[in-house]
């Protein structure tokens, strides 16, 4: 492993000296227009990235939560996008960042060097679980944090609104919520008047899904389509072919795709780990029978870490570049994709028919409402029982599973399915405000005993507050949903059981009468 030499360093700074020049206005915008990115001036964008997101623990790192924010971290950015830009890239790809923080100078460094970014919008403590799939008021403020925070640079090119989300065919009914999280923030953009930035997902190469993942994600209505789709894959190793590596069976399976493909990570370590990467592969990812169909690649990653997949060692006093640094800038500067000018390109492809529910695919085209906090805390408000502020979190499961096991039809308004596409209509709020919800229609079922609203003295009632108006209207209202509660803008139906939309009418009657009827107009 070579060190940063003074020679080196000087190239890169050179390098970034140079490019700074050239750049230092504003980085053009990038534009989607079918398969394909566009620079500003009709020539075709290829990515040439890498993930930059240094682990939490490292030394000389500035933390937030559980994790680091890397563009927050200006002395950290000094160093590196220097390197990045003697790498040859024009992308990096980072996980998760603090929207409150101030990224201010290393996007400043970034845009200098030319180089684009695009952001997940999720972060370790909020981000949509494979396993309990949500999407409510806390992740949706999250992911338009993340928007805000990065929206007014030009060098951002879009964001992942989830990776790796379904891995196997038993959660796939967490794509739903994956993909009413693009839906929410697609249309957030849109109203917020921003320019146009990309919402995509970050797929991993699961033989067993990936067809259906792909076409679910691309499929139905473009306001909850994706934008672009990323394919984390590491399928060649060493000294391969396309064959081998199975990248003609990628090629064959995103021909069509209508919006653009691209590898979200790439570069396996399984040949002598980090240091055993030749990067052929980046050399077969430019060549022109790749470049028609894919838009390039992010390699996995910079930072070297305890998974060592990196290219550059770092401490708190010393960074060193890696052996497979140099091979992959060597890779990365000779390679030259071939393009397409943005007047002469049509786009002829389509988006994809959504995949039927069976053994290998649980989400339905019906998708989760949107998070409306003004909902969920008007339908609190209006409860007659509610859990006590003191109560802790941890005990709300048992008071779910006693009163939903009693009668699961009280807890009909804020369960949701993925499979059948039926959502309650409070389905997005918030657990404790979800248990209000179950713990009212508890009460109200027993005829408001003195001893229904007290579950060991972790609930208690109050007076309902029904100036806020019809509160399952306003959830409604954000969800593109008509009064009776069918969805207006859900795609094709691929289970006759979602037949009645994303909100079943039984449900919201229900909920008028728990509320007094106040609640709801039909």
């Amino acid at each position: 492993k070579s060190l940063v030499t003074m020679t080196t360093l000087k190239l890169a700074l050179s390098a970034l000296a140079l490019s700074s020049s050239a750049l230092a206005a504003n980085l053009p915008s990038i534009s989607i227009k079918g398969s394909k990115f566009f620079f500003e001036n009709g020539t075709q964008f290829f990515i040439k990235g890498v993930g930059y997101q240094q682990d939490s623990a490292a030394s000389g790192s500035s933390t937030s939560s559980n994790y680091t924010d890397p563009l927050a971290d200006a002395a950290r950015c000094k160093k590196d996008v220097p390197l990045m830009s003697a790498l040859g890239i024009n992308t990096i790809r980072t996980y998760a960042i603090n929207p409150k923080s101030d990224h201010t100078t290393c996007m400043q460094l970034l845009n200098d060097a030319g180089i684009y970014v695009i952001s997940d919008l999720s972060e370790p403590t909020l981000s949509i679980n494979r396993n309990d799939p949500l999407w409510n008021n806390d992740l949706y403020d999250r992911y338009k944090a993340v928007v805000d925070s990065l929206a007014n640079y030009t060098n951002v090119i879009g964001f992942f609104a989830g990776n790796e989300v379904s891995n196997q065919a038993n959660n796939t009914g967490a794509s739903a919520y994956v993909k009413a999280a693009v839906r929410d923030t697609k249309l957030y953009i849109k109203n917020k008047s921003y320019r146009s930035m990309g919402v995509g997902y970050a797929a991993n190469d699961d033989e067993a899904i990936r067809d259906e993942l792909s076409a679910y994600f691309n499929c139905g209505d473009s306001a909850s389509a994706i934008d672009f789709f990323g394919y984390n894959i590491y399928s060649w190793c060493g000294t391969s072919t396309f064959q081998e590596s199975g990248y003609n069976r990628f090629i064959e399976a995103f021909q069509n795709y209508s919006v653009p493909v691209f590898f979200a990570e790439y570069g396996c370590n399984t040949q002598g780990g980090a240091e055993g990467r030749k990067w052929d592969e980046t050399t077969a990812l430019y060549t022109k029978n790749m470049s028609d169909v894919v838009n390039g690649g992010i390699v996995y990653q910079y930072f070297e870490e305890e998974n060592d997949y990196g290219l550059v060692k770092v401490s708190s006093d010393d960074t060193k570049t890696m052996t497979n640094y140099k091979a992959l800038q060597t890779k990365l500067r000779a390679a030259e994709p071939t393009g397409v000018s943005e007047s002469s390109y049509t786009n002829t492809n389509s988006a994809q028919s959504c995949p039927t529910i069976g053994s290998s695919w649980e989400a339905n085209s019906n998708l989760p409402p949107t998070p409306n906090e003004s909902a969920c805390s008007c339908m609190v408000k209006a409860a007659t029982c509610v859990v006590k502020s003191s109560t802790s979190s941890s005990d709300y499961s048992d008071m779910f599973d006693y009163i939903c096991g009693k009668d699961s039809s009280l807890c009909a308004g804020v369960n949701g399915n993925a499979t059948t596409g039926v959502y309650g209509a409070f389905s997005m709020c918030s657990d404790s405000e979800k248990l209000a919800y179950v713990l009212n229609a508890y009460y109200v079922k027993q005829s408001k005993a003195s001893t229904a609203c007290d579950f060991s003295g972790k609930a208690q009632t109050q007076t309902a507050d029904t100036s806020g108006g019809n509160c399952t209207q306003i959830a409604l209202s954000s969800s593109n949903t008509n009064n009776s509660g069918t969805s207006t803008s859900s795609t094709t139906k691929n289970d006759s059981s979602a037949a009645n939309g994303v909100f079943s009418p039984d449900t919201l009657v229900f909920v008028a009468a728990l509320f007094g009827g106040a609640m709801l107009m039909l």
